[in-house]
């Protein structure tokens, strides 16, 4: 435990209303539902069939994996205590949620990445597409991903318990993040605060223009290329696209600005651990024919065995 006598925290939550905070449980638990039974369907569908052997595909399986996870970390304790009105957290329960929390996001923006290399390869390169993404390079990134996400978290958490909690044990917010945290301890935090936005929200912007500027590239290529290559291409890197903004524009609103303004934050953590995830299975699944091909296929095979 960290230094001070705190044992636990108390959410404030999203609301104060009564009426709103049923609908809203109400509401967020089908969500999760959604976002597990989607995310879960994309998965069993890619692992299911041909399409895992396929690097672009083998990424989307582990990101639909991570997205479940992401969400699993927060959700879950979210809609009991909008159900129940239990808002507290341990010590430790609330360290445990925002290293996992933290791991499971960055391993998340770490494939994204991943993704956007093997698409720049597969049009910019399509000669060597097969050698440079084998699968032996994929697992490795997938690896390389899951470790630099540890580090990432594992600072955090390190920043954290070095920190004294003696006041107030009021989180303001839904789930356990560094910045509601760093608001509570009983010391000067701007220097921690000033750390927090240059690892993780610079990061997160470098991340996120350099995802920007090569889809960019691979868009100005497929230019030269044939009107049916180019529609495939463009369906899958639109796909790759709209992800990519609707992960990280509310990630980089709630690390770059300064860590008071923690009340936005709470909206805009919503996106990224709630609304992206729910609508990534559709985004990857509705415009992309591969996709619904494998899922004709391995679901209806599926109940065809039933019906024997």
């Amino acid at each position: 435990m960290g230094f001070g006598n705190l044992t636990e925290f108390i959410f404030l939550g999203l609301f104060h209303n009564e009426n709103v905070k049923a609908m809203c449980a109400v509401l967020f638990l089908l969500c999760y539902l959604a976002i597990l039974c989607g995310n879960l369907v994309v998965l069993i569908t890619i692992r299911g069939s041909h399409l895992s052997e396929q690097p672009m595909y083998y990424f989307l399986s582990y990101l639909s994996f991570m997205d479940v996870c992401f969400t699993s970390t927060v959700a879950p304790k979210l809609i009991i205590d909008l159900f129940v009105k239990c808002n507290t957290i341990s010590y430790n329960g609330c360290i445990a949620q925002m290293f996992y929390a933290h791991f499971f996001g960055a391993t998340e923006i770490f494939i994204l990445v991943a993704m956007a290399y093997d698409r720049y390869v597969a049009i910019c390169r399509p000669l060597y597409y097969m050698i440079t993404m084998s699968r032996h390079v994929c697992y490795m990134l997938v690896i390389a991903s899951a470790i630099g996400a540890f580090i990432h978290s594992l600072v955090h958490v390190f920043i954290i318990i070095s920190l004294p909690f003696c006041g107030t044990n009021e989180i303001d917010h839904y789930f356990c993040d560094i910045f509601p945290l760093l608001k509570l301890a009983c010391t000067d935090t701007r220097l921690l605060v000033i750390v927090v936005i240059t690892t993780t929200g610079v990061l997160s912007i470098l991340t996120f223009l350099a995802l920007v500027i090569s889809y960019i590239i691979i868009l100005s290529i497929l230019r030269t290329r044939s009107s049916e290559g180019r529609r495939k291409a463009l369906s899958t890197c639109g796909s790759h696209i709209t992800v990519v903004f609707m992960f990280f524009l509310p990630l980089i609103f709630t690390y770059v600005p300064v860590g008071d303004s923690v009340g936005d934050d709470k909206v805009f953590a919503l996106f990224y651990t709630m609304i992206a995830p729910l609508f990534n299975p559709l985004i990857y699944t509705l415009r992309n024919t591969d996709m619904k091909n494998a899922m004709r296929k391995v679901w209806c095979q599926d109940k065809l065995f039933e019906g024997k």
